[in-house]
């Protein structure tokens, strides 16, 4: 009996030291908020200075670590397709880093009021978060990759434009792989087709109706054509936030805002409505109203499959 107890005594404490020991904390990131048109124009010194916060999660090991940043979209911070990817990084060997763009902003979230959030900010938060990953002795600087949803899916996708990289990029840390999730690619931007080289992977949902299918497939089609690394999985009978296990059945706002029929081009430094000519807005003609989201399993199983065949082989290099 004594002997049972002592093995129990000893399970208990490998187990309190695994999870004592797990990364799993708080990271200040010194960044600023830049309007879309000092963005587009280059002005790194621009707007406002702002301190954002990350959560850095991973696996209990003596090595430096391949890190994911995780950007959510205008769900906000509670996103739970981020906490879901954290924790499934996590089981594979990666850490995360799942930032916050709201909080330190005072934003709660953006579905309703898509206004309040620029359509750039999480580019240039990602850039600042590489600095203050490469500075984190358990953080491997060279492997840094970005994952993002919805919002932060087209900030993880246009991250990868050369532009951005030399108007904002990092001075420390090198970004490998972008992994965008049902990103809004309804964009016409200047140099959109000029890109780091780095391996881009997209998922989307056939039958999303809040950033729809065709202009990424598109997109990622020319970018393949012109002989870089860029692939789309797409899922029948699929919608919006498919990997978010919270939203297990069908489900939509009147107030959620789309811009899903809503062409933007970038004009002089600014994105312009075609229709109009004048500066986007979300109270244009175009912007429409009670887009979906639904969790799907066997879309999220073959996402997952997908991420981490590419992350421990091509762009993460474990196995």
């Amino acid at each position: 009996m004594a002997g049972i107890v002592r093995l129990l005594l000893v399970l208990e404490l490998l187990l309190f030291s695994a999870t004592a020991f797990a990364l799993d904390e708080k990271i200040v990131v010194q960044t600023r908020t830049l309007s879309e048109h000092d963005f587009l124009t280059g002005k790194e010194q621009a707007g406002q200075p702002v301190e954002i916060t990350g959560t850095l999660a991973g696996p209990d090991t003596d090595e430096r670590l391949p890190v994911v940043i995780l950007l959510h979209g205008t769900d906000g911070p509670r996103s739970g397709a981020a906490w879901n990817w954290r924790l499934f990084l996590e089981s594979i060997g990666v850490a995360s880093f799942r930032l916050d763009s709201y909080t330190g902003r005072g934003i709660e979230s953006a579905d309703s009021q898509q206004e309040l959030f620029g359509q750039f900010t999480q580019i240039y938060d990602t850039y600042r978060a590489m600095e203050a990953l490469a500075e984190h002795p358990k953080i491997d600087a060279n492997r840094i990759a970005v994952m993002g949803f919805s919002r932060g899916g087209h900030a993880a996708l246009y991250s990868a434009m050369t532009r951005f990289q030399n108007a904002h990029g990092p001075k420390q840390g090198k970004l490998i792989a972008h992994l965008a999730f049902y990103p809004a690619c309804n964009f016409e931007l200047v140099g959109q087709f000029e890109l780091s080289g780095a391996p881009i992977r997209e998922f989307h949902g056939a039958e999303d109706d809040w950033t729809p299918a065709a202009p990424c497939r598109a997109y990622i089609d020319r970018l393949a054509a012109g002989g870089y690394d860029a692939q789309m999985s797409e899922f029948p009978g699929v919608l919006h936030s498919f990997d978010n296990t919270s939203i297990p059945a069908r489900n939509w706002s009147a107030s959620w805002q789309t811009s899903r029929k809503c062409l933007r081009r970038e004009e002089n430094g600014r994105l312009v409505n075609p229709e109009t000519g004048k500066p986007f807005s979300y109270a244009d003609a175009c912007v429409e109203y009670g887009p979906s989201v639904q969790y799907n399993d066997g879309a999220t199983a073959k996402a997952q499959a997908a991420v981490e065949a590419f992350l421990l082989g091509d762009a993460f290099k474990l196995k």
